[in-house]
């Protein structure tokens, strides 16, 4: 993060009573979104490190089929942590410019809950209502 950097209290919690998205907000948002993503990094790594060590030659068909699928899911799953950590590190660019918290849509406050819930979130609910049933109309 930039210069903006604030000093968070302990157990220091966004209100509905302060200035939405005032620097103790963003640092609070930049800190959580910044130990999801050195957490999902520590989880990708543990997954290579077990695709490595994984014992190739196995004689048993359905022992290495198993263990073939088990890798499939494994590398699903790091590919899905991939997208994931794009979107993470997006969203600290978005709390550096001060453009988080802001739906992308509409520019109106997202909310707390929301990006308590999912901090990635880029629309707010409305606009997110609005994509999704675009999306499922184009699918129909």
């Amino acid at each position: 993060m930039n210069e903006k950097r604030v000093s968070l209290p302990k157990g220091y919690k966004p209100k509905a009573s302060e200035e939405y998205m005032n620097p103790m907000q963003l640092e609070y948002f930049y800190q959580k979104l910044s130990i999801w993503r050195d957490e999902l990094v520590e989880e990708s790594q543990q997954t290579i490190n077990n695709l490595k060590t994984e014992v190739r030659d196995v004689s048993d068909e359905a022992e290495r089929a198993t263990r073939e699928t088990e890798n499939s899911l494994e590398l699903r799953t790091r590919d899905r942590y991939r997208k994931l950590l794009s979107k993470i590190n997006k969203a600290l660019i978005r709390v550096d410019d001060g453009s988080y918290g802001y739906c992308d849509e509409t520019g109106e406050e997202i909310g707390f809950a929301r990006l308590e819930a999912r901090p990635i979130a880029t629309l707010c609910l409305d606009a997110q209502e609005r994509w999704e049933l675009r999306q499922k109309q184009m699918g129909e």
